[in-house]
């Protein structure tokens, strides 16, 4: 209730203004409490973040590439290297229009040229079209923005020379970068692979687009560094790659340097020693070449394969699983990737033979796709090469014994009455009585039919069947990966389950036991005859004996690696060698050492005719064995003519180079040259 008194409503007043002003106080007292917490949290505990991150701001970070690891062949002999170089760039400058462009990149070449001729290494001369071909003017390798290297190897007076007039010249800079070469006698290209730019296969490799989401400074990729895209400078690219190195320099606002730089060097990769001997690889890349230029000109009518123009062979250790050659034939000079980039000129002239043809499908070079689909690939059916495996697929089911015997007239038939599909031997041969291993020697095609293919669909009517066979193929590498780890390698085509759906069981076992109905690679083949050798041991194919740093310590070996196992009576085994001692071949004469092999004629239907491949296995020596070979010559002919005398070439070198009796021939040699000259001295001494 108010009141009408004076005095006593100033008194009430003067009450509320004191409350006001005091309520007014406390609140400022309090956002200054508050404050100057917040300043002290800010000095005392988030000042050292703050201060670092101030810091980082001001710092700027230039990643140094890494040198790439070295590739080495099993005596350490380089087949791929690195060096770090200092590499003259040109970028198109900006805002110029066609015709100026063109004007500028003829001087500015002219000019370098005279820099080059001048001051540069007189091993490497360019010529004025040569630096306007490498400046990329029409883009056929590059955007506008991307530098164009062009000259790597610089000479200290051609780099001071450019740091020098750097003014007078435009869109030149320095920068100094790892070069991959590659061995001028193209050891194992395909094997070995090439690299290219990271940026140009970050979207294209599931691997790289990982690596581009990297955070840690030292594994990051640089856009333009060069990356292993196939064979082993892709499957150990982690390890050749190295770490980053790191330049880092303080800078103002105006992104000006105001303190020291500070470098950390990079780390180079690891170097990796390889199981190829270069002496056998080379014995075996000019082998296939000389045998398609016999065979595609001869005179004989059994050699005659005018279509040969391609061929393929690996050679591996049998115990072990180390590959001492692996050739994809033709091949070519990897050093065309110099810079992680071709011209698609060159491109085109490399694509049939840029791919391993041991592993994947590859086609030789025609002019047109239609004639190329007259011609078979290099992953072609196994043909007879397959019959000792039928043997033992054949005794491990019980359709026969080692004592068995099957009458061999030339012919077997399968099929409705009135619609029977006929079987022969190649040649029409007849053979008479045969027993398992001489069904082998002999190449029989009715016996398989009769006694595995046409037996085993009795003991396994329908899809079983067909089921019971994949299963031994695959145990037996064939229609699976070799686990090898190279990228596009292929587990072949299995083609017995197509048959099996549009003709019959039947027909599809029966195909399939003399080596049709399915097609693989020559590195399926050579671990099969490998198991065959060894009894039963499918072994991972090593390509590394072993992995060193920079100073040569080893930091990795290797150890054989069995995938699977097979076991069956030793009684089994012998049965297929006693055949596969026995089997006709040309090319072997007079050699040093036992051998077992089995030659294949494998039929490819290509459009429009029947291709006959040429297919060889073998492995030496016969009592202990050390080496497997295959090769696959498709266009061949007979695998007999074709095929075993290239592999007869790889034995013999393996023999000279390493030995097969565990001496190496060049070993022996050599002691002989010492005899000699130490006879020779005591002569001259008397």
């Amino acid at each position: 209730m108010l009141t009408d008194d004076p005095q006593k409503r100033e008194i009430i007043n003067k009450r509320h203004f004191s409350f006001r002003l005091n309520l007014f106080f406390f609140i400022v007292f309090g956002l200054f409490s508050v404050l100057i917490i917040q300043l002290a949290i800010l000095q005392f505990v988030e000042g050292p973040t703050l201060s670092a991150a101030g810091s980082k701001k001001s710092t700027r970070n230039v990643k140094i590439a890494p040198i790439r690891g070295n590739i080495y062949d099993s005596e350490g002999k380089a087949i791929a290297y690195s060096t770090s170089t200092q590499s003259l760039y040109f970028s198109i400058p900006p805002n110029y229009k066609t015709e100026e462009l063109k004007k500028l990149a003829t001087e500015e070449a002219t000019r370098l040229v005279e820099v080059f001729d001048k001051y540069g290494d007189s091993a490497i001369k360019m010529t004025v079209e040569d630096v306007i071909m490498q400046m990329d003017l029409g883009f056929r390798l590059n955007t506008i923005s991307t530098p164009r290297r062009i000259k790597s190897g610089l000479t200290n007076e051609e780099i001071a020379y450019f740091l020098g007039n750097k003014s007078s010249f435009v869109g030149l800079d320095i920068m100094e970068e790892s070069v991959r070469h590659y061995s001028q006698d193209t050891t194992a290209v395909q094997l070995v692979g090439y690299l290219k730019k990271f940026k140009g296969v970050r979207e294209n490799l599931d691997f790289y687009g990982e690596k581009a989401q990297e955070k840690d400074p030292q594994l990051q990729y640089l856009e333009d560094e060069e990356v292993g895209f196939d064979g082993l400078e892709l499957l150990y690219q982690d390890i050749l790659r190295g770490k980053n190195g790191l330049k880092s320099y303080p800078v103002n606002n105006q992104e000006v340097i105001v303190g020291p730089v500070q470098i950390t060097n990079p780390e180079k990769g690891d170097d990796l020693y390889l199981t190829i001997n270069r002496g056998v690889q080379q014995t075996t890349e000019q082998a296939i070449m000389d045998q398609i230029k016999k065979i595609s000109t001869s005179s004989l009518s059994a050699e005659r394969a005018p279509y040969a123009k391609i061929g393929f062979a690996v050679a591996m250790e049998i115990e072990t699983g180390k590959v001492v050659a692996m050739a994809s034939m033709p091949d070519y000079d990897p050093n065309i990737w110099a810079g992680g980039s071709i011209s698609q000129k060159d491109y085109d002239n490399i694509e049939n033979v840029v791919n391993n043809g041991t592993i994947t499908e590859v086609y030789p070079k025609y002019d047109s796709d239609e004639e190329r689909k007259s011609h078979p690939s290099s992953l072609v059916p196994p043909g007879s090469t397959l019959k000792p495996l039928s043997v033992l697929i054949g005794l491990k089911e019980g359709l026969f014994t080692t004592d068995s015997f099957y009458n061999d007239t030339g012919l077997f038939t399968f099929g409705k009455a009135g619609h029977e599909v006929p079987i022969r031997n190649a040649g029409g041969h007849v053979y008479g009585p045969l027993d398992p291993a001489k069904a082998i020697a002999k190449s029989s095609n009715p016996f398989m039919a009769a006694m595995i293919g046409s037996r085993l669909n009795q003991k396994y009517p329908g899809i079983e069947g067909v089921d019971v066979w994949d299963k031994y193929m695959k145990e037996f590498g064939l229609g699976v990966s070799t686990e090898s780890g190279l990228r596009m390698e292929k587990k072949g085509s299995v083609d017995y389950y197509h048959e099996f759906e549009t003709a019959s069981a039947q027909s599809a076992l029966i195909r399939a036991s003399f080596g049709q109905q399915a097609r693989y690679t020559a590195l399926q083949l050579v671990q099969y005859v490998s198991m065959l050798a060894n009894h039963g041991k499918r072994m991972k194919p090593q390509f590394v004996n072993e992995i060193k740093d920079s100073t040569g310590k080893v930091v990795q070996s290797f150890e054989p690696v069995v995938l699977n196992t097979v076991d069956l009576p030793d009684a089994y085994w012998n049965e297929i060698e006693a055949g596969m001692g026995k089997v006709g071949v040309q090319g072997f004469d007079g050699v040093s050492y036992t051998f077992n092999r089995k030659t294949g004629t494998a039929e490819s239907s290509v459009k429009g005719r029947t291709a006959d491949n040429g297919v060889f296995i073998a492995y030496a020596p016969a009592d202990n064995p050390k080496l497997a070979v295959a090769v696959i010559m498709p266009d061949g002919g007979f695998g007999g003519w074709s095929a075993a005398p290239v592999a007869r070439k790889i034995f013999d070198a393996y023999d000279y180079e390493i030995g097969l009796n565990g001496i190496p021939g060049k070993a022996e040699d050599v002691a002989a040259s010492t005899d000699t000259d130490a006879a020779d001295t005591e002569t001259t001494v008397q």
